[in-house]
């Protein structure tokens, strides 16, 4: 079990030995996951430290930032999370879309930095990671090794990142400063779509007992993290807005499936709203909804497969967006047209417009499936549903210009704009949307037999244990242990 981060004991007392040593001399010091679900639980002297590092340096107080609860210079720490509410003038519903804007996290500008830590954390304090020896291979779309390459930096060993050679060109550049030599980026074929071949890579770096495999797909320390962090996020921003509108209910939490960590918020929020799960895929490749594939440029949300870590199970909703839909609302959203468009015509609030640039592909495909979902289920103006923001705009301006240049070669304008808006936006329709039965979740739950059986060595009865929602309200019992620990760990790390 030690490959899905099940381990609330000490595995290796030597290693982790290694490890206190190590962060004494650094001067590290691990944030517990429930200080970073609530910052407030942080101590002031940390925090009056933190006022004087850089949000996107490297340095052991920025792990303190992997929360929710930054405010967009990184200068100060908000109550409620930063997040949009999109207007009927943009959604085209009366629903309240409620998106979290991920681009406030420290270092990536993406909330995957809190998948990577609640993936190392737990190996670091059970013994399983040593910081001096090992080195920590972080297999991802983009996102996610952007976050491990910087926590294992500021942890002071080293990071290796996998990922397709068809991402976008920001991801890289970002890559390359951050990274202790060129050879810690590994490019596998293939865009996207191509998880398979990310796989068969990690497979062989995995003979070397050096490298330590943090598969976010099946290491549960990701759908813990978000579990306890997101979920929390998105309920204090629903709590304020219902302080002021009382009778505003959550109806749904729609995520891209990717890892399938953010989609344990989803469980979270279900706990405490009723709301539902919806499981969001990109059309082209419509693993979830037909058992199909294909390959699609919303970037940062895989497929062809079921992820390990995914609560297939108390999933209501699975749907699938075009990766057209979302090239072409990115081109909207980030042209000088379109936001005139938005503003002008369409009669959008400036500060929406202005906040647009937020939204990464990833980030409107979730938008779009929050329309979608909203004209389902007929919600109106008393519903919301919330969603998050990956990451912003400014990972994509690359996949921009090629969106420019494929859709709009002759430039990009009104006309377009309004094309764009109503296809897209106002267009979006309840196709390719499958409300879930106990079959349907059946099938896509057993689908998930081939990858993680067949490919990657999972026993049966590890993998039918997810089938029950016992085996995930148990798994909540390892986040307080995980803390206790950490406590301990950071004990022995801070005497002399």
């Amino acid at each position: 079990m030690a490959r899905l981060g099940l381990e609330r004991d000490v595995i290796d007392g030597t290693v982790r030995g290694h490890s206190v040593a190590r962060f004494r001399e650094a001067g590290i010091v691990l944030p517990t996951f429930a200080e970073l679900a609530d910052p407030a639980r942080i101590a002031p002297a940390a925090k009056a430290k933190l006022a004087g590092v850089d949000l996107d340096a490297p340095h052991p107080l920025n792990l303190f930032r992997v929360h929710w609860h930054n405010s967009a210079d990184g200068a100060s720490e908000v109550g409620v999370p930063e997040h949009l509410v999109l207007p009927e003038a943009l959604t085209g519903v009366k629903a309240r879309i409620i998106v979290l804007l991920g681009n406030r996290f420290p270092m990536i500008h993406a909330h995957k930095v809190l998948a990577a830590y609640g993936c190392l954390a737990p190996r670091i304090i059970t013994g399983q990671f040593d910081p001096t020896a090992h080195k920590a291979i972080w297999p991802s779309t983009g996102n996610y090794c952007r976050g491990g390459v910087a926590i294992s930096r500021i942890m002071g060993c080293r990071g290796v990142a996998i990922l397709p050679e068809g991402m976008s060109r920001e991801r890289f550049r970002w890559l390359e400063q951050w990274v202790r030599d060129p050879a810690d980026i590994i490019r596998t074929p293939g865009s996207e779509s191509n998880v398979k071949e990310i796989y068969d890579r990690c497979a062989e770096l995995d003979r070397d007992p050096a490298n330590i495999i943090f598969n976010q797909f099946c290491e549960f320390g990701n759908y813990l993290a978000h579990y306890a962090c997101t979920g929390l996020a998105v309920e204090r921003v629903i709590r304020s807005l219902q302080a002021r509108e009382p009778g505003l209910m959550l109806a749904a939490f729609a995520s891209a499936t990717g890892s399938a960590g953010t989609l344990g918020a989803g469980d979270y929020l279900k706990e405490r709203f009723g709301s539902r799960n919806v499981a969001v895929e990109a059309l082209e490749c419509p693993t979830l909804l037909y058992n199909g594939f294909g390959e699609h440029n919303i970037q940062g949300i895989g497929d062809k497969h079921v992820p390990f870590i995914h609560n297939v199970m108390n999933t209501d909703v699975a749907l699938a967006i075009s990766d057209v839909a979302t090239d072409q609302t990115g081109v909207l959203f980030n042209s000088a047209a379109g936001r005139e468009y938005l503003l002008h015509r369409r009669k959008v609030p400036q500060m929406v417009v202005n906040q647009l640039s937020s939204l990464g592909l990833s980030s409107i495909c979730n938008v779009i499936a929050a329309i979608k979902t909203a004209k389902y289920f007929g919600l109106g103006p008393d519903d919301a549903i919330a969603t998050v923001a990956t990451d912003g705009a400014e990972l994509y301006g690359s996949e921009q210009a090629k969106a420019q240049a494929r859709f709009f070669p002759a430039g990009f304008d009104a006309v377009h704009a309004g094309e764009v808006f109503a296809q897209h936006l106002l267009g979006a329709s309840t196709d390719h949307l499958l409300e879930l039965s106990v079959v349907d979740r059946a099938r896509i739950f057993n689908l998930g037999y081939y990858t993680w059986v067949e490919q990657q060595g999972v026993s049966v009865a590890e993998f039918t244990a997810r089938r029950v929602q016992s085996f995930w309200r148990d798994l909540l019992k390892l986040l307080p242990a995980w803390d206790e620990m950490i406590a301990e760990f950071n004990r022995e790390a801070a005497r002399a």
